[in-house]
């Protein structure tokens, strides 16, 4: 009876990192906790957000699978417009002047850390890519 195999766990993972899907929901919860702390506090986005930006594309390609790299670096700007747009329609309400400002306000000043973190981004999807 020495010779048997133990079985398998139901919920084997086979490979280290995180999935796309998991690249994506870690991304995205991360970039809200900070721009909805940011927004409340502040009244605007600032460097905390921006460090943040820079921390999760940095994160997602270090932590992710094999071919996480293209997703990594495209979802967090998206994330970020979306949870912006998001928190300032609940934060101001449907107004839509007010809307238009704060959000192109928040995402300007967002943006070097946008422009950082991407340009880091494309640079190791493509490096990965020539591999």
């Amino acid at each position: 009876m020495a010779s048997e195999t133990a079985p398998r766990p139901p919920f084997h993972i086979s490979r280290k990192g995180l999935t796309k899907a998991g690249v994506v929901i870690l991304q995205t919860l991360f970039l809200s906790f900070f721009a909805l702390i940011e927004l409340i506090f502040r009244h605007g986005i600032g460097i905390f957000t921006g460090l943040a930006i820079c921390i999760a594309v940095f994160g997602g390609i270090r932590f992710g699978r094999y071919g996480t790299t293209y997703v990594s670096v495209v979802n967090p700007p998206l994330a970020f417009a979306g949870i912006v747009l998001m928190a300032i329609v609940l934060i101001d309400g449907l107004h839509p002047s007010r809307i238009g400002l704060d959000f192109v306000a928040a995402l300007a000043s967002a943006a070097p850390y946008l422009l950082l973190s991407t340009a880091y981004g494309w640079f190791s999807y493509f490096r990965s890519r020539k591999l």
